[in-house]
């Protein structure tokens, strides 16, 4: 039985933790959609992107902190805490999102030699 138990926290506190922003990979997307843009409007779509990505990336790192914090209350004090941690669910997917729109814009950027770059989160 300890064995057992020990296996399910295991796999749970394996599986159940959401990751920190800068360890999620961008998803991809096409820089067609921007390819139509100028360089102004390039630009304000960038500033837009950054700051829905510095949202998003605010978010999923809070999560990773509490899932960090139950897991180690749950390890210490009692092991059903291990269960509510969050994981990658739909904050990671939209880190994800939108780490590729802005790869995407940086790429229609440099197709019309707009000088538009981010910085890495």
């Amino acid at each position: 039985m300890n064995r057992f138990l020990l296996c399910v926290v295991s796999l749970t506190v394996i599986s159940g933790c959401a990751s920190q922003a800068n360890k999620i990979e961008p998803s991809y997307a096409s820089s067609a959609a921007y390819g139509s843009l100028s360089c102004r409007a390039l630009k304000e779509e960038g500033v837009r992107l950054s700051a829905s990505a510095a949202t998003a990336v605010g978010r999923q790192n809070s999560a990773a902190k509490n899932d960090a914090i139950k897991t180690g209350v749950g390890l210490v004090l009692f092991w059903p805490v291990l269960l509510f941690n969050e994981g990658n669910g739909v904050k990671a997917a939209e880190v994800a999102r939108l780490k590729g729109e802005m790869q995407a814009l940086e790429r229609a950027a440099g197709q019309k030699g707009c000088n538009i770059t981010f910085r890495n989160s």
